[in-house]
């Protein structure tokens, strides 16, 4: 099988290329370093020529309300692309929960590429996931001043990147769901408390106030950024990921 992966040199799409091809399919990456432009379209017809699967794991440069024209165009271009190749699946990952946060430009931005995909012309999947372990230090710093890191009690539910990869890689492989598959870790937490315990496996003597409004998940109400019940929960726990990484 043939499948191009969009997004192929980022934290997910190179190791989703990997994976495929230590797998025996042939997993091309396609991305603005390999001469993909998704606002244009352009080296799109060439990239996805004799494909079988395209895999979108591309990302905005921004979490702004710029992100909505960039996955609107990118969205359209890859659907266009995809017909006129001759495209067989169509899969996208996006976020647990995306459709239920309309306050943040991001996740709106989201679930408009997933509905463009639904209304799209190709047998599709959409794989959800929730917060990557690896992203837990990035959100950390949108909040830290000097010793102090300021974070929501936003309740997360965060799964290994590679567990992701892994569930990427089944479903583009599979028969297209038609639908959206629910995949995250196995333990819920407050943010805040996420915070503290990064910080404690780190040795980082910085502390965490608890602050509802603080950050791009202080928007986040309720618990829509976890799983329901339906989901498929990895093994990986995020105590041991980070026992692991040191």
């Amino acid at each position: 099988m043939k499948l191009a992966v969009i997004g192929g040199t980022g934290l997910i799409g190179s190791q989703v290329v990997r994976k495929l091809n230590e797998a025996g399919h042939e997993a091309i990456p396609a991305s603005q370093s390999t001469g993909i432009d998704l606002i244009s379209g352009q080296g799109l017809d060439s990239a996805l020529e004799g494909t079988d699967v395209v895999i979108d794991a591309s990302n905005s440069p921004t979490f702004d309300e710029a992100s909505l024209d960039f996955f609107r165009a990118s969205m359209s271009n890859l659907l266009a692309a995809g017909e006129r190749a001759g495209v067989r699946h169509q899969v996208v990952l996006s976020i647990v929960g995306v459709d239920q946060v309309p306050q943040l430009d991001y996740y709106r931005a989201k679930t408009l590429q997933e509905n463009l995909l639904r209304q799209g012309p190709t047998p599709y999947s959409i794989l959800r996931a929730t917060q990557f372990f690896e992203f837990v230090d990035a959100v950390l710093s949108w909040t830290s001043d000097g010793d102090t890191v300021r974070l929501p009690s936003t309740p997360l539910q965060p799964i290994a990147a590679a567990e992701v990869v892994d569930a990427l890689v089944e479903v583009s492989t599979g028969t297209p769901l038609g639908g959206i598959r629910d995949i995250a870790g196995p333990e819920v937490f407050p943010l805040d408390e996420l915070g503290r315990i990064t910080l404690a496996a780190q040795g980082d003597a910085r502390t965490v106030t608890l602050d509802e409004n603080a950050g791009l998940f202080g928007a986040v109400t309720g618990d829509v950024l976890t799983a329901g019940s339906d989901a498929r929960l990895a093994p990986t726990h995020y105590r041991d990921w980070l026992q692991q990484r040191r």
